[in-house]
């Protein structure tokens, strides 16, 4: 049980599915044996169970701060770096998928980030049950499954009615900072998030990577390809 006033953290449970599209999809990818002792044994203070429920963010962190959304992390070596470098700021990650979530809980025990909390749940259904109106401050969603084939674009995460469920969620002045290396994708994306009256892009067009954004090993490979990356960056107007 956890102590009174503070929230229980937990494994997550394994609600059913709730949408019949979604824009991931679980892969059945190995585990390590460290990220499963991950999972197993620093669940409880730093992975916070999936409730149709607003969560308290100061009582899950243990103090006030603003606190950045990050959908999708992957491995979390990006996630682990900007959370270093931001110790002022509380961060918030969901992933799916249970060998970057064990990653990830790795590197917050062996570099002691005492600002950063996990859910492994659907980032639609965290969004709509368990963050309260106004509660970001930002949200980073970095190189989301681009779904090339266009029968699977209706799988794409930024679409419409997910930006306009996020805004909600967004305080007035907090940033959208997303980044693609599939140009069709930021074609789309930079369409989806100009046209929210919500939102206001910081550069034109697509802007430069934003210093608190490090360069991952793939997109560092990718670069050296030739391949390009695009980053937007908006504001939710007040």
């Amino acid at each position: 049980m956890a102590p009174a006033g503070q929230p229980e953290l937990t494994t997550p449970d394994k609600s059913p599915p709730r949408r019949g599209i979604r824009s991931y999809v679980v892969r059945a990818g190995r585990i390590g044996p460290g990220q499963a002792r991950a999972l197993q044994d620093l669940a409880a203070d730093h992975l916070i169970p999936y409730r149709d429920q607003v969560i308290d963010l100061p009582a899950v962190f243990g103090r006030e701060a603003p606190v950045v959304l990050e959908i999708g992390f992957g491995m979390g070596a990006a996630t682990a770096a900007i959370a270093k470098a931001r110790p002022e700021t509380n961060f918030l990650g969901i992933e799916v998928h249970p060998p970057g979530v064990g990653a990830l809980l790795q590197q917050i025990a062996a570099q002691q980030l005492g600002n950063l909390r996990l859910i492994q749940h659907d980032a639609v259904d965290v969004i709509e049950q368990m963050l309260a109106p106004a509660s970001l401050a930002g949200v980073h969603i970095y190189f989301p499954d681009p779904w090339p084939k266009k029968r699977h674009h209706k799988r794409r995460l930024i679409q419409p009615p997910f930006i306009e469920r996020l805004i909600g969620r967004m305080a007035p002045g907090a940033y959208l900072h997303c980044a693609t290396d599939w140009q069709p994708y930021a074609e789309q994306m930079l369409a989806v998030l100009s046209a929210q009256p919500g939102l206001v892009n910081e550069a034109d067009g697509y802007a430069p990577r934003p210093s608190w954004r490090p360069l991952t090993k793939f997109e560092n490979r990718g670069l050296e390809r030739g391949h390009g990356v695009w980053d937007l960056l908006f504001r939710r107007s007040s």
